[in-house]
C-alpha cells in the first residue's frame, strides 16, 4: 500500500509525523515522504528540517495521500500550478485523499473539496469557502474518499479512523496501543468551541506572531488578502 505524505516549507511537523506514526504500523504500508524538490525541508518551528529523497516528479500514483498543514506556509504552496497540477493527478489514483490542518486548503485550491465538507484548524477554515467548500468544525469530516482533519493533534485521529477502514478494528486498536495514544488532556481548551475567549484571544496572538515571522513583510504584502483572513 503506498502512502504519500506531502511536505513543503513551514510544514507543522506533526501534521505530518502523527499520521506517520499511526499509518506506517499498519500491515503492508510503503510511506513516502514527498517534496516539490529532493533534498531539505524547515518547519514552521525553525527548529527541525526534514530531508527529503522524493520530488512530485518521481511519484506518479499513490493508494494513500495526506496533506499535511502549517502556520503559514500552506499560502505559498496553494499558488504553485504544478503542485497543484500534482496533486489533481494523484488524485485520480488514490483510494483515500487526506489532509491534516490546514493541509485542505491544498486541497480545495486544486478544487477536489468544491461542495463538500471540509475541516481545517480554527483559525482559517473560513478560507475553504473561497474554494467552494463548506467549512465544518468537526475533528474528523468524511465525504466519499476525502478524509480532512483540523488542526495538529487530529492528524493522529484522522490516521487511525483511516486505518480501522483499510485494516480493521483489530489492527487499529493495536497501532493506537502500539503508539501508546491515550490522550488525557489536563485542559478541555483544545476544542475552538470549548474555549474561553481569553484563551481565543491568547492563541491567536501566537498564531499571527508565528504567521508574521514564517512570511516575513515581503510575504505579508504578497499575501495580504489571505493573511487577513488568518491573523485579524
Amino acid at each position: 500500500m503506498k502512502i504519500i505524505i506531502y511536505v513543503y516549507n513551514g510544514i507543522t511537523m506533526l501534521d505530518a509525523i502523527g499520521p506517520y506514526e499511526v499509518l506506517r504500523n499498519m500491515t503492508g504500508a510503503e510511506i513516502y515522504f514527498v517534496a516539490e524538490r529532493i533534498g531539505e525541508i524547515k518547519a514552521d518551528s525553525g527548529f527541525i528540517d526534514i530531508n527529503v529523497k522524493h520530488s512530485i516528479t518521481d511519484m506518479k500514483e499513490a493508494d494513500i495521500l495526506v496533506i499535511p498543514g502549517s502556520t503559514i506556509g500552506f499560502i505559498e504552496e496553494m499558488k504553485k500550478e504544478n503542485v497543484l497540477k500534482w496533486i489533481q493527478e494523484i488524485d485520480k489514483t488514490t483510494k483515500w485523499t487526506t489532509s491534516v490542518c490546514s493541509g485542505s486548503m491544498l486541497l480545495a485550491s486544486a478544487g477536489l473539496l468544491e461542495g463538500l465538507k471540509a475541516t481545517s484548524h480554527w483559525k482559517p477554515i473560513n478560507l475553504l469557502s473561497d474554494f467552494g467548500s463548506i467549512p465544518t468544525r468537526e475533528r474528523i469530516v468524511e465525504q466519499g474518499k476525502y478524509i480532512t482533519a483540523a488542526g495538529v493533534s487530529a492528524g493522529i485521529d484522522m490516521a487511525l479512523f483511516l486505518a480501522n477502514k483499510i485494516v480493521g478494528e483489530d489492527e487499529a486498536k493495536a497501532i493506537q496501543l502500539a503508539i501508546e495514544y491515550d490522550p488525557q488532556p489536563i485542559f478541555h481548551s483544545g476544542n475552538y468551541s470549548n474555549a474561553e475567549e481569553k484563551i481565543v484571544k491568547i492563541a491567536e496572538k501566537k498564531l499571527s506572531k508565528d504567521a508574521k515571522k514564517g512570511l516575513g513583510l515581503l510575504g505579508l504584502l504578497k499575501h495580504s488578502k489571505e493573511i487577513l483572513k488568518i491573523i485579524k
